[in-house]
């Protein structure tokens, strides 16, 4: 079987790289085709991988830059890219993957982390919702091309894979597609946290310091309380952040893997204050045997097992609202009760990297005798 993987772009370290970090792991021979490539800007392991990058590369080399000139130049390079003489075409797809030409007679399978956002929810972006009424006439044309190109390029396309119910309740939307759509939750990389029997006195946030993940909500509820709290993370609200943060609060950036992992290990429980459509990070402190004071909302309804009378059976307490009132009731709450480490971490496993390879595996082999079978017809 030849397989190759499509990645949107390879500049960052975020949930969809790890995916197709996953990816390379159960099919390290198979090449990696994205948009772009910048090894110090994003995970190290990709370094083992054969990867092959659209002509975008030579124009950009940060983030802001690939994200600034992708209308039109980047979608045109990937709408150039051919990935062809391959068995399966398996994708990691938010933005642009999609888009890259494959040969006919070829399976392709497509793991949607969510439609793109710019063309389906243009007014999640600051930017456009406060545009004036003439910029926002010309976004609306903008949007309108790239709705049609992402909804085509879905044609080529066997199966979807969603990491949430959520996430799959939007790809129907967008798409109006009637091909199958199977959940396979993104992994956790559970060898990479340990459970620790040191003391545990700190509050633990893992984010990056953007509006919507209400980070300054967890500051705020902390400088009132007076508790010890770690923040670990950047973003476009770093200053504010750290003009927010009282004596109590620890702030740090650019945490290496294994600082991380005793952090995760030695807090008393991660805050996840936001929406999530799905959220790694409160299994990767599930991983490290630590609980998880939740937003009770969006994905962590489907990762996490909330308590209800017994902490023991518990991996996170969930709060109602994103307000300071809530999330303090939740703290005050999780002081009183004992959760169990060791099932916590049993819980993570059942999301471990493993059991995803084993599950993308097993999906492609009997997706492709289903295909072989059916063009043979």
């Amino acid at each position: 079987m030849k397989i190759a993987i499509v990645q949107d772009d390879l500049m960052r370290r975020g949930g969809a790289e790890q995916v197709a970090l996953s990816f390379h792991r159960a099919f390290p021979y198979a090449p990696i085709y994205t948009l772009c490539y910048q090894p110090e800007l994003t995970y190290p392991e990709f370094k083992s991988a054969t990867i092959i990058t659209s002509s975008y590369q030579r124009l950009v080399k940060t983030e802001e830059q690939m994200k600034r000139y992708f209308f039109p130049l980047g979608l045109m390079a990937m709408q150039q890219m051919r990935v062809e003489g391959f068995d399966v075409v398996l994708m990691s797809a938010t933005f642009c993957a999609k888009y890259v030409k494959i040969s006919k007679n070829t399976l392709v399978i497509c793991y949607c982390h969510n439609p793109f956002r710019l063309a389906w929810e243009p007014e999640s972006y600051p930017k456009i919702a406060a545009a004036s009424f003439l910029k926002k006439k010309l976004y609306q044309i903008v949007i309108k091309t790239l709705r049609k190109l992402d909804k085509d390029s879905t044609r080529k396309i066997d199966y979807f894979i969603a990491n949430s119910r959520i996430v799959a309740g939007r790809i129907e939307k967008a798409y109006g597609t009637d091909k199958e759509i199977i959940i396979i939750n993104p992994p956790v990389k559970c060898n990479d946290f340990y459970i620790s029997s040191d003391s545990k006195d700190y509050y633990l946030v893992v984010s990056r310091f953007e509006p919507y993940k209400k980070v300054d909500l967890v500051l705020s509820v902390f400088n009132e309380l007076g508790m010890p709290l770690m923040l670990v993370g950047n973003g476009s609200m770093v200053d504010k952040i750290k003009d927010m943060a009282g004596n109590n609060i620890t702030i740090k950036s650019k945490v290496p893997k294994d600082e991380l992992a005793k952090l995760f290990a030695n807090c008393k429980a991660l805050i996840f204050p936001q929406f999530e459509d799905y959220g790694i990070t409160p299994l990767e402190a599930n991983a490290a045997g630590r609980p998880v004071i939740a937003y009770g909302q969006g994905g962590v309804l489907e990762t996490m097992e909330p308590y209800t009378n017994d902490a023991s059976k518990a991996s996170a307490l969930f709060f109602d609202d994103q307000s300071k009132q809530s999330l303090k009731e939740a703290i005050r709450k999780f002081e009183t009760l004992q959760f169990n480490p060791e099932h916590i971490r049993a819980h993570a496993e059942k999301f471990d990297e493993q059991v995803f390879i084993n599950k993308i595996t097993g999906l492609i082999q009997s997706k492709l005798h289903e295909y072989n079978q059916r063009i043979k017809r």
